[in-house]
């Protein structure tokens, strides 16, 4: 069946690892969307980090965010969609994996606020420079928890990001979705059901596309659950391994424009 959307993550995916969009992969996407080809984001990045994402990419459009939990529009900057953790479920992942893995240490995304443990240590800058104003504070897990919140965040920088996931996975028996997506302890926590492919399927719905006409692209597990969505999928050279086992194809690396090589592919 004709391709008519392609999904994309964007980190190591889409774009290249210095978080940088390369002219030929904007023009890329400008030329596959000018054909009829309905380009979507779909990642990890919660929405303060989708700031300058529009600019950059030269694409605005519905974006799925915090792994499916937010459907974002790029164009009007507004959240069109959340599917977050209740309070009550919060409460009772985190104790849980408190008693489990004694190291770990949460933050949550509550809509414009990130929230933290005092000894959470953030990986990254919590606010970019071009996202605008978002509150950022260090809380009691008490706090943290008394709020929905579209993204749980456990981290534990000295275990090892698959075999955490695995042992997580077993512990919570499918009372959340977890998944990860860097190189390091740092598992990423939904709502039950709540994946790349629940967030990409309701855009679909709405662009009234099938999942046999979607074809998508990743590198990270947080990916997985969409590659076996989509009708195709696609694997960057550089990606996890369980990703490259995964897909039905494989790409160039992100650093080698891959999601420009697939968009010119797909000329229908």
């Amino acid at each position: 069946m004709t391709v008519l959307l392609v999904a994309t993550d964007l980190d190591g995916t889409l774009l290249r690892s210095d978080g940088t969009v390369s002219d030929r992969t904007r023009s890329a996407i400008a030329a596959a969307v000018a054909r009829g080809l309905q380009v979507v984001f779909v990642t990890g990045r919660p929405t303060r980090w989708l700031a300058g994402l529009d600019e950059a990419t030269g694409h605005a459009g519905i974006t799925v965010a915090s792994n499916g939990a937010v459907l974002y529009d790029l164009a009007g900057h507004a959240v069109l969609r959340e599917h977050p953790l209740r309070p009550v479920e919060l409460a009772t992942i985190t104790e849980l994996l408190r008693a489990a893995f004694p190291n770990a240490r949460f933050a949550a995304e509550h809509g414009a606020d990130f929230v933290f443990e005092p000894d959470y240590q953030p990986t990254w800058e919590i606010n970019p420079p071009e996202s605008g104003s978002w509150s950022m504070r260090a809380v009691s897990l008490t706090e943290l928890v008394a709020e929905p919140a579209v993204k749980l965040l456990v981290k534990d920088l000295a275990a090892d990001p698959d075999q955490y996931l695995a042992e997580a996975v077993g512990l919570l028996a499918g009372s959340a979705t977890i998944t990860h997506s860097s190189p390091f302890g740092l598992l990423e926590i939904a709502a039950p059901g709540v994946t790349k492919a629940s967030g990409l399927a309701e855009v679909a719905q709405l662009r009234g596309v099938t999942a046999a006409q979607v074809a998508a692209v990743g590198d990270m597990p947080n990916d997985l659950p969409m590659l076996a969505w989509a009708g195709r999928s696609y694997a960057v050279a550089n990606a996890h391994p369980a990703v490259l086992d995964a897909a039905d194809k494989i790409l160039a690396r992100n650093d080698d424009d891959a999601v420009a090589d697939l968009l010119d592919s797909l000329r229908g």
